[in-house]
């Protein structure tokens, strides 16, 4: 089963600047792990040391929030893509 992955550009030097990456995962948590086992500068990123999405990081399923569908347990299927999104902050008042 194969997932595309977008990897948004803070994180991309973990990926070697690679905008897309394939995984074959049957849920988001599982997609995860294999993302930080294949990649191991994103451990940290897009986690914490307890498993659990950050609160700054946003996952999407085809465009839809894990936190509206199963979060980390949320189902994959062939072709499937997922977008991590982390917050951006900045800017003055």
């Amino acid at each position: 089963m194969a997932v595309t992955v977008y990897i948004p550009t803070p994180f991309r030097r973990a990926t070697g600047n690679r905008d897309r990456v394939t995984v074959a995962a049957d849920d988001v948590g599982s997609l995860l792990d294999t993302l930080e086992q294949s990649y191991a500068t994103l451990r940290g990123l897009v986690r914490n040391e307890h498993g659990e999405v950050h609160h700054h990081v946003n996952i999407f399923v085809n465009s839809e929030g894990i936190d509206a569908l199963q979060g980390l347990k949320t189902p994959l299927q062939d072709g499937d893509e997922v977008t991590i999104i982390p917050a951006l902050a900045g800017g003055g008042p």
